[in-house]
């Protein structure tokens, strides 16, 4: 048996439905699957995803206050005002700027943007910061990806003189700051038809509004903010993302060509997870540092030479970030271990003097990955007496609803459900742990503890092809409400399994299922080759893709996750000693022993049918270190029973399959000798004897023995006397040949079978009954 690390919520799919569904939208029935499992079911709905048939961007005046927004800025344009684009120093909040930016400067408009520094100034609006822009002339400010927090900073600018548009996708709180506009998708007092846009996506809204037509050579800067935000990728967001994803691939923008370049990547291949795992993390790296400001200089210039050294600038900075990150979360994952262990503690916050506020969403996506816990990372300023942090959260649990219930203590925070930022006093952050663990207890059970992963479909290797595989691509690009698609294909046979990678640490496996492979290749997952035993049938979760090698194309699943449901057999038999492997056997571990004592408690000694029978092994991994005498003790071991892994060791001090276990050809050989010679001196002469004859030195004494206790011969100081007239009887009436018969047998099945004989032999004794005492002696 080998568990799965998370909990398998597979979709149930109507098959017949799928192929209905398939046949009248055009598709394959796996993909077709998929649209039903995502709650499009009618074929109109269907094409539109797939094809984006009749699909187009909504109004931007639905949005409440576009219109006083746009009138603003017009007016703006006609007065020769300057305008201050107030953004934010995230992927999200860099291309809003730009886009807003970009739109205000095409209408001739005399524009600006400022970022607000992470470290000095911290998240969204700050006072200082408008009081500045006042002084510098600025009479308009838009924020954008921001602002919907700032209930007083909305107050400072309309007491100095300054027209507030604020544009932001945050939830909105209980209290709305006094703006001239409030731009954002969900308006409490709004009916806008799609409320999930991100900051860049409301950006874009206004831009589309401004210009009178959707900006579509603005697309390429709004899918970066879009994907790398995780906002659901449906809707207009996967409007925004998908023909963003091709203008990305055609840009001409400088700063998005260096990027690539510096990145290695090659900008025609393009795709959401470019955009989140290279494009998006290297943006965010300049705001997570130090100032965003060269981030967004990048995406705006139309200097090729410039934008290659501020590429090459924020690379580094990504570089920096990455090994910063490291750090920080070797460091928080011990402090978590030592300190606030999660079997205790629901919800984990932890902080620490002197680290980076700008990574620190990163390290608590780090300890939810590791703990599956919502968690808190803040750094600590004990000169200004304040926590900045980030939150990251679990299925269940909702950050900003459980945030909200600690606004008392939280003068700044903002976010989603499953993420939030923050900025506190030190001397609050044990009464936030508090209040926090206290609303968890609450909220969530032990099963919420264990990860869930949502399996789109069981697929049968026959169904999976590079055609099924292109059918499924046109459901990207995937992300938030549009998962990248998982399958579950169960109990196939692993044609071959090895590790792979420099280290090691990867895994390579060949799976077989109805006469159709596949190959699967599972990152991180090398340790798996040593947790799956030969012949076990494998169920696997995992994202199908196409690999191309030498102009071929292949169907191909990247792992994400594995299970044994039946026990496993590893053999171990005539391998290195046990001392060399068995603690390295998994978690319940349980060394079973017939003869050799040990004074390691993970080892226990079995030397009655009655402890067989009593012995607990469900869920364990057995370990079998040596032979029994008989067969019963291992039924009674594993009768009815069921351990997770047996390994079958076996060591054994005396062999008797190889020591010659005589024929009745032999011992009818050795009497009549006996007989010819009256008595014999075995003692002194029998090493002779079975030289001459061919056997061993112990076959000859076991020989004797066997006469003895059927009452052919006497025994005396090594010497045999023939007993005549002694009554004729069975060798089977002997104890010691019997003895040694079934050992002979059991070493067969144990010691010296294959291992397919081995794994049949154990299934079978586990469907068996327990021998009783009694049963041996009948």
């Amino acid at each position: 048996m080998l568990k799965s690390k998370m909990r398998w919520v597979i979709r149930d799919i109507d098959r017949q439905k799928s192929e209905e569904f398939a046949a009248k939208v055009g598709t394959s029935p796996l993909a077709a699957s998929l649209l039903l499992g995502r709650g499009i079911d009618n074929e109109e709905e269907a094409r539109a995803f797939l094809f984006e048939e009749g699909v187009s961007f909504h109004d931007p005046y639905l949005l409440k206050d576009m219109d006083k927004a746009i009138e603003r800025i017009r007016q703006a344009k006609e007065q020769g005002e300057p305008v201050l684009v107030f953004g934010d120093y995230d992927a999200d909040g860099v291309s809003s700027t730009s886009v807003l930016l970009t739109a205000l400067r095409d209408h001739g408009i005399q524009a600006e943007y400022y970022i607000p520094n992470r470290f000095t100034e911290g998240y969204g609006p700050n006072e200082q910061a408008f009081r500045n822009a006042k002084e510098m002339g600025f009479g308009l400010i838009i924020t954008v990806d921001t602002g919907i927090a700032a209930v007083h900073e909305a107050r400072v600018a309309k007491e100095i003189g300054i027209d507030l548009i604020i544009t932001d996708h945050h939830e909105p709180g209980p209290e709305l700051p006094e703006a001239l506009a409030i731009i954002h998708p969900k308006h409490p007092d709004g009916s806008y038809p799609f409320g999930y846009l991100a900051g860049v996506g409301v950006a874009f809204k206004v831009a589309h509004a401004l210009y009178g037509f959707v900006p579509e050579h603005l697309l390429d800067l709004a899918a970066i903010g879009t994907i790398a935000d995780l906002v659901p990728l449906n809707g207009e967001n996967r409007l925004i993302a998908k023909n963003g994803i091709s203008a990305l691939r055609k840009s001409e923008r400088p700063g998005i060509v260096a990027l690539c370049r510096q990145a290695g990547t090659e900008q025609s291949s393009i795709n959401e997870e470019t955009v989140g795992f290279t494009i998006g993390p290297r943006i965010n790296a300049a705001g997570r540092l130090d100032d965003a400001g060269p981030a967004a200089d990048l995406m705006m210039t139309e200097d090729m030479d410039e934008a290659l050294m501020l590429a090459e600038e924020i690379d580094a900075m990504n570089k920096e970030r990455q090994s910063i990150v490291n750090e920080m979360a070797k460091e928080a994952i011990d402090i978590v271990n030592r300190d606030f262990p999660p079997d205790q503690y629901p919800v984990i916050i932890v902080g620490k003097e002197g680290w980076n506020p700008g990574v620190v969403g990163i390290v608590a996506s780090r300890l939810t990955d590791t703990f599956y816990r919502p968690s808190i990372v803040l750094g600590f300023d004990s000169e200004k007496g304040i926590a900045k942090g980030s939150a990251r959260s679990i299925k269940g649990f909702d950050l900003f609803q459980s945030l909200s219930a600690c606004r008392d203590i939280l003068p700044h925070f903002g976010g989603h459900p499953m993420a939030a930022g923050m900025t506190l006093a030190i001397d609050d952050v044990d009464e936030l742990r508090t209040r926090m663990v206290k609303i968890a207890n609450e909220m969530l059970t032990e099963e919420d503890f264990i990860p869930v992963i949502n399996i789109d479909a069981e697929a049968n290797l026959t169904d999976v092809t590079v055609q099924t595989i292109e059918d499924l691509n046109k459901l990207a690009p995937f992300g938030m409400n549009n998962p990248k698609p998982l399958f579950f294909i169960k109990e196939a046979k692993v044609s071959s399994m090895k590790k792979i990678g420099a280290n090691q640490t990867h895994l390579k496996v060949v799976l077989e299922q109805d006469g159709q492979t596949i190959d699967c290749v599972g990152f991180g997952m090398g340790d798996y080759a040593d947790h799956v035993a030969k012949t076990s049938d494998v169920s696997v979760i995992g994202e199908l893709s196409i690999n191309e090698w030498n102009n071929m194309r292949r169907p191909q699943l990247m792992l994400r996750d594995m299970r044994v449901d039946e026990v496993q057999l590893f053999d171990m038999r005539g391998g290195q000693p046990a001392s060399k492997w068995y603690n390295e056997v998994p978690d319940k571990r349980l060394g079973i022993a017939f003869s050799a004592e040990s004074a390691d408690p993970s080892i226990i000694t079995v030397k009655t049918l009655e402890d067989a029978s009593a012995l607990a092994i469900d869920e364990k991994n057995i370990v079998f270190l040596d032979l029994p005498e008989e067969e019963s003790m291992m039924r009674n071991i594993l009768a009815g029973k069921n351990p997770a892994r047996i390994y079958a060791h076996f060591n054994s001090q005396e062999s008797h399959f190889f020591s010659t276990m005589p024929t009745r050809d032999h011992f009818k050989h050795y009497y009549a000798f006996l007989l010819q010679r009256g008595s014999f001196d075995v003692k002194n002469y029998g090493e002779l004897l079975a030289k001459k004859q061919g056997w061993s030195y112990d076959a000859v004494r076991f020989m004797s023995k066997v006469f003895f206790e059927l009452g052919f011969v006497k025994i005396n100081d090594g010497k045999i006397e023939v007993q005549k007239g002694s009554e004729k009887r069975d060798l089977s009436e002997s104890p010691a040949y019997n003895r040694k018969q079934k050992q002979y047998d059991l070493e067969q099945k144990l010691l010296y079978s294959s291992y397919r004989e081995l794994k049949d032999t154990i299934d079978e004794w586990m469907k068996q009954p327990a021998v009783h005492r009694e049963e041996l002696t009948k």
